[in-house]
């Protein structure tokens, strides 16, 4: 009579053991996309986002997992009525609070828009332009989300470019990235 009672309570203390009690585990998929509200004196505004990442929940706060790999220059004139991919990686499954972005550099022309792909490794352009001096390249965004198993998540990031740069007024220009998330899709 013993033995039937020894054996539920065993499975169920296996069952409780087995469960973490963390979140989901497995992995997903983050997709982040960008549009602009862009600058609008410029034919090409032309900014490298050096580093896209995210921070899981319950690991340090100096941890960040990076959304594909080396840097990808945006021309944000041309996302005005369109969306390109800054990011997308398969992550660890669960829930993030953070996103992250460092802004390496960006370049203004006045004279020639560019061609081809809104956001690439690289662009060319004959013309002269205009270095944008950006004093912190970091923006953080506090947005929480979640990645499920199995599943796509798609984060669409708007930059303003006509709130971000400012001309000096002795001919040079500066940015302050401003940022926000416009939709979180599972």
């Amino acid at each position: 009579m013993r033995w039937p009672l020894v054996l539920i309570l065993t499975a169920g203390i296996a069952t409780s053991a087995c469960s973490s009690g963390t979140g989901p585990s497995g992995s997903g998929t983050l997709r982040m996309t960008l549009k602009d509200s862009p600058f609008s004196d410029a034919k090409a505004l032309l900014v490298t986002f050096g580093d896209v990442s995210v921070h899981l929940s319950d690991t340090p706060d100096g941890t960040w997992t990076k959304l594909g790999t080396g840097p990808r220059t945006c021309d944000l004139k041309r996302l005005e009525n369109a969306q390109d991919v800054l990011g997308a990686a398969t992550l660890t499954a669960g829930h993030y609070t953070q996103i992250r972005l460092l802004v390496a550099t960006a370049v203004i022309s006045f004279n020639e828009a560019t061609t081809g792909d809104t956001c690439a490794p690289s662009f060319t352009l004959t013309q002269p332009t205009v270095n944008v001096t950006i004093p912190s390249g970091e923006v953080k965004l506090s947005r929480e989300f979640d990645i499920s198993p199995n599943s796509t998540t798609s984060i669409l990031l708007d930059f303003d470019g006509d709130k971000s740069v400012r001309e000096m007024g002795n001919g040079s220009y500066s940015m302050s990235p401003v940022i926000s998330i416009v939709t979180v899709q599972q």
